[in-house]
């Protein structure tokens, strides 16, 4: 099984693959762990896109990524992924989480982040949950991509849907 997930910022996306590909015995992706590696500002995209698509050559049989970011094999891992969930929590929700997390790992990397880069609240990054996150552009490129793939797109707006599928998936044979 080939499981995309994709979200708004803190919506719990590392979670849920993670718990995924636990319970399914699939290799997990994170693509924030391929972004923010040290000299992320100086890479064009190249580099990025080449691991992920080595990731999906290297695991025909099935994988989870979680991550949007469009530069990194997008539309391959769109297409390859037999679900794709997409996880749309509130604003307030969102902010909360990240809350949380910042104050769990305060000054060190997460598993799901590239390594020397520690956990961190800024303006910047709140300003990205609460508006630049949820641009028109971003509701539209999931709203097509819901049109374009309604077969296999989930939507989970709140933890009881999340919890829901996810224990429904783990009841299914792999």
């Amino acid at each position: 099984m080939k499981i995309a997930v994709i979200g708004y910022s803190g919506s719990g996306k590392s979670t849920l693959a993670r718990g995924i590909g636990e319970k399914r015995a699939l290799p997990v992706l994170h693509l924030d762990n391929v972004h923010w590696l040290p000299g992320w500002q100086e890479r064009d995209g190249e580099e990025e896109n080449a691991v992920v698509s080595t990731f999906l050559d290297a695991h025909p049989e099935g994988w989870v990524i979680d991550g949007n970011y469009r530069k990194m094999a997008y539309d391959r891992r769109m297409a390859e992924a037999d679900l794709i969930v997409c996880l749309e929590f509130s604003r307030a929700v969102c902010l909360v989480r990240v809350l949380k997390r910042w104050l769990a790992n305060r000054g060190r990397t997460r598993p799901d982040m590239g390594e020397g880069c520690d956990e961190k609240v800024d303006l910047a990054f709140i300003r990205w949950i609460l508006r630049d996150g949820r641009r028109p552009a971003v509701r539209e490129s999931r709203r097509a991509l819901r049109e374009k793939y309604p077969e296999k797109y989930i939507l989970l707006k709140n933890q009881r849907q999340v919890n829901g599928f996810l224990g429904n998936l783990l009841e299914e044979t792999p």
